[in-house]
């Protein structure tokens, strides 16, 4: 069944009925994602949408798509406050200063942007300047987040980088002199990896005195070039001593291992992020952007034209959503924990009803089953995972998938 629930339907636009009497009381606070799709040159590992801008980018004309595709939008989202905003990519700091003070008036212009809201723009080394930073800054931009990954230019050789260790050496100190709140990417059980060399990185990033840490595990995704030629990397058991000492110096300095992948000093949590990890709401656009926004009868999720040629053409057209789809009700209990389970306190139990619109009774078995299993914390009050569940967060995560 086809229901037009966006104003101008995509070709894709293919949902489901609601269910009837559902409905959600509330809806939750809403962010808005903005993707850049180009890069220098793709990462043998990266999986993101993202395109090597070989002939160049036509920046105004990008911002202003990207207006247009949020006018667009409007409709979808009429009264209600932008609580944050995260600028992703791809590389998003491939684009002036200039263009993202006309890109953040733009959106003020448009939307009801909280005085006091995040505004994070994600950065590689080798793309930066002080005179770029201190213009990011000025522009309303209040949270910087460095895809260092490494400071070994070695490890950086080997997963493909285009900066070396002095230029994000560089990009570090710069994010220090300029951001009061500012993140820095790491990655770890990198090829030819030792312990030592993974606790040097962190090591490096302290000195820098950043706010937040990001410590992501390198995964071989479907669609890359590692997953198809496959570098060596440290075994199984390697990789979790490397975590395990990384969380264990991350919190001697400090830091709150509050995520997965998150570690924060008090007060610096990525608030976007935990946006979504708490099933909030966010509007996506640009190219091959994603977001997911609730309304009274339903939940959507929308997919926008993924090439940058193919999303400025559909944005001239009047409508860049390629995909979208209602959250069918069967599938938010595996959507709700697949988020908030990533957490490490987890969320208060009466969140489960107020973002999916369903009774916590309905899941009481599963819940039952995974606490026997001791993989969910015991307070009843909360829905989080338990150390072992932490270590085996996929198995969690799956016991609330839908029996088809």
């Amino acid at each position: 069944m086809i229901i037009p629930i966006h104003p101008h339907p995509g070709p894709a636009a293919a949902v489901a009925a609601p269910a009837a009497g559902w409905a959600l009381q509330a809806l939750p606070p809403l962010s808005l994602y903005i993707h850049f799709p180009w890069c220098v040159r793709k990462c043998p590992y990266c999986d993101f949408n993202s395109h090597e801008a070989k002939g160049g980018m036509d920046e105004a004309g990008y911002i202003a798509a990207l207006l247009t595709d949020l006018e667009h939008s409007l409709p979808l989202i009429w009264g209600r406050p932008i609580h944050t905003i995260f600028m992703g990519g791809g590389t998003p700091s491939l684009f002036s200063a200039e263009a993202m003070d006309n890109l953040l008036a733009g959106i003020r212009a448009r939307t009801k942007l909280l005085p006091d809201a995040e505004i994070t723009l994600e950065a590689n080394p080798g793309t930066v300047e002080a005179d770029k930073f201190k213009g990011y800054r000025a522009a309303g931009i209040n949270r910087l987040s460095i895809g260092i990954q490494s400071f070994d230019p070695t490890h950086l050789t080997a997963i493909g980088r285009i900066h070396d260790g002095d230029e994000a050496r560089r990009a570090a100190a710069l994010a220090r002199e300029t951001f009061d709140t500012f993140n820095l990417d790491l990655m770890f059980a990198l090829p030819g990896q030792t312990v030592a060399q993974a606790l040097a990185d962190v090591e490096t990033a302290l000195s820098f005195s950043p706010t937040h840490l990001s410590c992501y595990h390198l995964t071989l995704e479907p669609n890359t070039y590692f997953y198809r030629y496959p570098p060596s990397l440290p075994d199984d058991d390697t990789a979790a001593e490397m975590h395990d000492v990384i969380a264990a110096r991350l919190a001697s300095a400090g830091f709150d291992h509050y995520e997965t992948s998150a570690y924060a000093l008090p007060g610096h949590r990525a608030r976007h992020n935990v946006n979504y990890w708490q099933f909030g709401d966010y509007l996506g656009i640009g190219a091959g952007a994603h977001g997911k926004l609730s309304f009274h009868d339903r939940i959507l999720r929308q997919a926008r034209y993924k090439q940058p040629a193919a999303y400025l053409k559909a944005v001239a057209a009047g409508n860049a959503v390629q995909t979208e789809e209602l959250v069918d009700h069967q599938d938010l209990p595996f959507e709700f924990m697949l988020n908030a389970l990533r957490l490490s306190e987890g969320v208060a139990a009466t969140l489960y009803s107020e973002r999916t619109g369903l009774p916590l009774a309905g899941i009481a078995r599963t819940l039952a089953r995974v606490h026997e299993q001791g993989l969910l914390d015991a307070d009843p009050t909360r829905l989080a995972p338990s150390e072992l569940g932490r270590r085996h967060l996929n198995r969690l995560m799956e016991a609330f998938l839908p029996d088809r």
